[in-house]
């Protein structure tokens, strides 16, 4: 449950005694006391009989006096401390921010303000927020895929939410516009109603105000949640917000192109239409190259390869669009594909795709190097040696003289020289020993991937990785791996292989977004292709990731987990101007049994994706990467750089300046950083928020014209948030009657702007409730009270009995 906010705190303090719970306990103290008191009257009147009647009456008084402080004694007398304490009631707001809330409506002007953007100025003007804060505590979540809370604003009754200038101690306003920025690939409606109801729990939650378009494509069912919520007298108020038919819309889905071609060799381009509202419209398909480099705001690549007539299908229908080019001369080539958009477009940032393909006149030269001749080894063997895009030689470690494999050569030592292992683009190395590489060839490793742009796929597997990982001479060899290794003991092991049931990979969302990893051509399509995957039986466990690495899936297995995290399984590292992508068991092989082709496209990828360093070494003055290339709105770009000064020794700087154009042709700077450990690598961050192409390029310091430059960043809304963009009245509705609260057809009817409609907060009934709180009793003369609170009594009643006993001995009384 959620901290209650105390709005306010009275207190009281009652005499009471601690002896006398009810009337009847006042019976036996009385009628002992009643009995004390008669028998001590009655023996002064016999024993006083020759003093007088003043005499017998003030020692009488005196007993009397004795008597009745005992009594008081002993009943206990305390002031019991009581506190009246408000708890104001509570509203939750709950704001979509899922990708689909980026779009503009139908109905609005091209280029206006998106759905969120009218959600954040709503609330920004605070009149909404204002209603509700009137007689409630208001939460404000974001919910997409995730949800979190924002925002904690406290009750400020109508007398002081009159004016709209906060005083000058009034916390600042949210920037809603940052807060609810679109970022989520998902709506998980369902999940986000769950979270705040349990999260509200046992508080005086009044309502649920959900804003959405109502377009759940995720999660749980929301209206079993909005079941619960009428369970707990919880009403939810849905507000929908954006235009209830599709916008019209062409785009380009995607643009496939290989990675690398060769002079004279055909290849394909491959583009994919998909529309809204415009079945049966032809438009103009344009493919433009260039040479690879930037071009300026608004300038087109350089020629136009050519340009067809497509006709458009229905609503969400895919459409292939197909050229055929011949590369000529070996160099990298920008391919941009352009549509024509119908004057009903909706959205013009989403009408073409660019993609680099390098002309090469080399093959990519990969060594496989293994401890032994598991089955993972055998089957990347023969795939690459059937690969006419690759050279494939061989280490096994295990081999003897004069073993026969499959490949273009086989090696009898780990190459010692730089012209011996420059000469490679790709490691693949199979739990080896590396125990028995010199420290020659440690170091050597070490620069190749750091200095080289080289590309490692590192697999741990149950023989070799748990001695290696202790060895101190190995730490170049740890540092090259993303993952930290846990340190023990040379004959413990953390290692779990050869479970009785394979577990499926829980991909992380790092993992579901990188391309390299899809087994299809779209993230939708790879998830279900990877759905098919029992899954593996083993894994290497770890301490974790390694600062800035990142971690693409997980063992699934709960009974695996440490400190609350499954154990990594797939993980990957930019080390200088390198990529090394780490396996937790060699296991991928299993992928044939769902399908043969699924292993073939995994390796196929994950060979082409770490050897983009290699690619893309147009100038021996350094590489700049990026994570990779396709990007949703509002994720988080890493960029790496790896860079020399003239005399080609690592560049020494505190950064340098890398140049964005984003897709409007706007330029962006961003500062690259040094790596404090790795001379002359810099690294930087920034956000793509908007769809388009992004081309980078980085100015080489201490040279005329130089610039490095990266694969262009695709940045679109992925498929699950863009096939639906019309509000869902329906499901809002269902979930408002199931509630039994209200739906609200935009903010404006919220608010109570439209005739005959009640607002928002005169449906939501005031729930606060005030709880009594008790204190532990203040005893008049307990040890700890005080002197003139705890002894006096008892002081009093020895001094009465003194004086009493005086007087006796003084009237001569036995």
């Amino acid at each position: 449950m959620g901290g209650l906010l105390l709005a306010q705190a009275t207190a009281r303090h009652t005499f009471e005694f601690g002896r006398i719970q009810t009337e009847a306990d006042w019976l036996a103290p009385l009628a002992v006391f009643g009995a004390v008191l008669l028998y001590a009257v009655f023996m002064y009147r016999r024993d006083t009989v020759e003093l007088g009647g003043l005499s017998s009456a003030v020692l009488v008084s005196l007993r009397i006096v004795a008597l009745a402080g005992l009594l008081l004694i002993y009943l206990q007398p305390q002031w019991r401390n009581e506190r009246d304490v408000v708890h104001n009631s509570r509203v939750a707001v709950l704001v979509d921010t899922s990708l689909s809330m980026d779009a503009e409506d139908t109905d609005a002007t091209p280029g206006g303000a998106t759905r969120a953007q009218k959600v954040a100025a709503t609330l920004a003007d605070s009149k909404l927020l204002r209603q509700l804060q009137s007689v409630h505590d208001v939460l404000v979540y974001r919910f997409d895929r995730d949800q979190e809370r924002i925002a904690t604003l406290d009750r400020r009754p109508a007398a002081a939410t009159t004016g709209k200038t906060p005083a000058a101690n009034s916390p600042a306003a949210p920037d809603w516009q940052k807060l609810l920025a679109p970022q989520g690939i998902e709506t998980r409606v369902g999940q986000a109603l769950r979270h705040v109801l349990n999260d509200e729990r046992g508080s005086p939650l009044a309502g649920i105000v959900l804003i959405t378009d109502g377009q759940q494509n995720a999660g749980i069912e929301a209206g079993t949640i909005a079941d619960r919520a009428r369970e707990a007298a919880i009403p939810i108020f849905p507000i929908g917000v954006g235009s209830d038919r599709q916008p019209a819309n062409v785009r380009v889905r995607d643009l496939v192109v290989p990675a690398r071609a060769y002079p004279g060799d055909p290849f394909t381009v491959s583009a994919y239409l998909q529309a809204q509202g415009l079945a049966g419209r032809t438009v103009t398909v344009e493919l433009f190259s260039s040479d690879g480099k930037m071009a300026g705001k608004g300038a087109p690549p350089a020629r136009r390869e050519e340009t067809q007539q497509v006709t458009l299908g229905g609503d969400g229908e895919v459409t292939p669009v197909r050229f055929e080019l011949t590369p000529g001369e070996v160099g990298r080539r920008l391919l941009a594909l352009r549509v024509v958009p119908p004057p009903e477009d909706r959205n013009r940032s989403d009408n073409a795709r660019e993609a680099m393909v390098e002309i090469v006149d080399r093959k990519t030269h990969v060594l496989l190097f293994a401890g032994g001749p598991s089955r993972e080894y055998q089957f990347l063997r023969n795939q690459l040696r059937r690969d006419k895009d690759v050279v494939v030689d061989v280490l096994l470690q295990t081999g003897v003289a004069g073993i026969s494999q499959d490949a273009h050569a086989i090696l009898d030592e780990f190459p010692e020289t730089r012209q011996e292992l420059y000469d490679y683009d790709v490691l693949v190395a199979f739990d080896p020993d590396w125990r028995k590489l010199s420290p020659a060839q440690v170091d050597l490793v070490e620069r190749w991937v750091a200095d080289q742009a080289a590309g490692m796929i590192v697999v741990a597997g149950p023989i070799y990785t748990d001695a290696w990982t202790q060895s101190a001479p190995l730490a170049k060899i740890r540092a090259l791996y993303p993952v930290e290794f846990n340190r023990r003991f040379a004959m413990a092991t953390d290692a779990q292989f050869g479970a009785r049931e394979p577990w499926p990979l829980d991909f992380t969302r790092d993992g579901l977004e990188a391309p390299f990893l899809w087994l299809g051509d779209s993230a939708a399509d790879s998830a279900a292709d990877w759905s098919e995957f029992k899954g593996v039986y083993g894994y290497y466990a770890v301490r974790g990731p390694k600062p800035g690495a990142t971690v693409y899936s997980r063992f699934s297995d709960p009974r695996a987990a440490a400190g609350g995290q499954p154990p990594v399984y797939m993980a990957g590292q930019f080390f200088g101007s390198g990529r090394v992508f780490y396996l937790g068991s060699g296991e991928m092989w299993r992928l044939r049994g769902a399908d043969p082709v699924y292993f073939q496209t995994f390796y196929t990828k994950l060979v082409r994706y770490v050897s983009q360093g290699r690619l893309l070494r147009g100038s021996n003055r350094g590489t700049l990467m990026t994570e990779r290339d396709q990007y949703v709105p509002g994720a988080t770009v890493e960029v790496s750089a790896t860079l020399t000064n003239a005399q080609l020794e690592p560049l020494e700087a505190a950064g340098v300046p890398l140049q964005v154009i984003q897709p409007d042709g706007n330029l962006q700077t961003v500062r690259l950083l040094a790596e404090p450990r790795r001379p002359g690598s810099f690294r930087g961050y920034f956000t793509v928020r908007k769809e388009g192409t992004y081309r980078l390029e980085l100015p080489v310091p201490e040279s005329k014209d130089l610039r490095l430059t990266a694969l262009p960043i695709q940045v679109s809304i992925p498929n699950l948030e863009r096939d639906r963009l019309d509000r869902n009245d329906a499901l809002l509705s269902d979930i408002a009657r199931r509630s039994q609260g209200q739906y609200y057809v935009g903010l404006d009817a919220a608010m109570g702007l439209k005739p005959g409609v009640l607002s928002l907060a005169e449906r939501l009934p005031d729930r606060s409730r005030t709880l009594t709180l008790a204190a532990a009793p203040d005893p008049l003369w307990s040890d700890s009270a005080p002197w003139h609170r705890a002894r006096w009594m008892l002081a009093a009643v020895c001094g009465v009995l003194c004086l009493e006993w005086l007087l006796r001995r003084l009237w001569r009384l036995a």
